[in-house]
């Protein structure tokens, strides 16, 4: 054990169920905003041209908006 008395392996346990945690709540966060964005049609068993493009879009505009905001706050 370290100096402070906690185990190192139980810290990166602790920090890797953070990152998951975090991937998680992204995920749930992207699927709420591009569904209510995208999903104007029925709930069938597939979905539109149109609604396949619009999620598709909408997730990789996220996607790279969640990159920015994170090396944002990463400079100095």
């Amino acid at each position: 054990m370290d100096a402070s008395g906690i185990n190192p392996r139980l810290l990166a346990l602790i920090e890797e169920e953070k990152r998951k945690v975090m991937a998680n709540e992204i995920i749930a966060k992207l699927t709420d905003t591009c569904w209510d964005k995208c999903i104007t049609g029925s709930i069938g068993s597939s979905f539109s041209n149109s609604e396949v493009s619009c999620l598709s879009n909408c997730a990789v505009r996220f996607a790279e908006l969640k990159m920015h905001i994170m090396q944002r706050f990463q400079k100095p």
